[in-house]
């Protein structure tokens, strides 16, 4: 996608060959800026503080954060340790360990001296199939578009936190139909949940799509319920950290709440999804995901532009005051229309999913 113009992607290998660069993302919308990574503990750091978020950019990160790894030490006991340092820098979004597996697999056969060669052209391998999968999200998702400006004129879409190219290495999931939708000429709009508490609808999302010229309103979170009511929603799109084998859906925090909404309005509420989200070995996602609590100054604090341009960051909330920060919620599989992966449009269930598996 472009910023200025320009084509970027949020992860990249630097020209030397052993250094990826990153958008910063902790820097969005205020300023941007880009960072080196150059060590596997590197990597991990912008994990952990979310310099880079969303889970197909976190698996691609962690693997280039092996490859990392490979170049210093590529003996057995350093990869053993890269794996675990990386894995627990978000414990929900299943990306990271599939990707951390897929290293790994494919690694620990190899000889020493052959690990980081390998490492490194896997790595950039993976952050190129990431882009095809979101571009065949984005042309699934695309004829649902198309299906309502048939009948409408204007499509009216509500996304909730950033599932963008921002969030992937390109075309991102849930924003993926819609650029396309908008390049293809139908004229379509996005209401934009803030998403707080860090406000990547609001701060990334909003970003992403002006850069792009997308038509967006930036809405509180509370207001997604009362824009359906009204008729003023005609789809759901968001994105997903981890999908069971039996389709409940874990997302950002609030996911759940625009589920219910969308439910009880008839509003068809889909989550577009690569298939290394999908974690085949959880059926319940409430009693079995991880659920990542973050740092209750998330919850308390916020970032701001004042009038002068300068970023400083405020609290927000009643000193004294105790905050729960947890990050993500989920979303059963009742609630979900359907899943818009790579492979197509299916059902939010095993039977659904059955389809999508490699072995079928």
């Amino acid at each position: 996608m472009r910023i200025d113009g320009t084509a970027w992607r949020p992860i990249w290998a630097e020209g030397d060959g052993e250094t990826v660069g990153i958008i910063d993302q902790t820097t969005l919308p205020f300023a941007f800026r880009t960072k080196r990574l150059t060590r596997m503990d590197e990597a991990a750091e912008a994990i952990s503080v979310m310099r880079v978020r969303g889970a197909p950019l976190i698996g691609v990160t962690a693997a280039y954060g092996m490859a990392l790894a490979m170049r210093d030490d590529p003996s057995d006991a350093a990869m053993a340790a890269a794996y675990e340092t990386l894995h627990a820098t978000r414990p929900t979004a299943i990306n990271l360990r599939w990707a951390l597996d897929r290293m790994r697999e494919t690694l620990a056969p190899l000889p020493e001296g052959e690990r980081f060669a390998c490492a490194w052209a896997l790595s950039a391998a993976m952050a190129d199939e990431d882009v095809e999968i979101n571009r065949r999200i984005g042309a699934h998702g695309l004829d649902l578009l198309r299906e309502v400006a048939a009948r409408k004129g204007r499509v009216n879409v509500l996304t909730h936190c950033n599932a963008g190219w921002l969030a992937t290495v390109d075309w991102g999931t849930a924003t993926s139909p819609i650029y396309q939708a908008h390049d293809a000429g139908i004229d379509v709009h996005v209401w934009v949940d803030e998403t707080r508490p860090r406000n990547q609808g609001g701060f990334l999302t909003a970003w992403e799509l002006h850069q792009h010229g997308v038509p967006h309103s930036i809405v509180t979170d509370n207001a997604g319920g009362h824009l359906m009511q009204h008729g003023e929603v005609d789809l759901c799109f968001v994105g997903t950290d981890r999908t069971t084998a039996t389709g409940d859906v874990c997302n950002k925090i609030g996911t759940y709440l625009k589920a219910l909404a969308a439910h009880d309005n008839g509003v068809p509420f889909y989550v577009c999804l690569p298939t290394p989200t999908i974690d085949w070995r959880v059926r319940d996602g409430v009693a079995e995901i991880p659920i990542e609590t973050r740092a209750p100054e998330e919850v308390t604090e916020i970032d701001g532009a004042l009038p002068g341009g300068a970023v400083t960051r405020v609290r927000i909330a009643s000193p004294g005051s105790d905050a729960l920060n947890p990050a993500f919620d989920v979303t059963p599989a009742r609630l979900v229309t359907g899943l818009i992966t790579e492979r197509g449009i299916v059902e939010a269930s095993e039977a659904g999913l059955a389809a999508l598996r490699p072995e079928a």
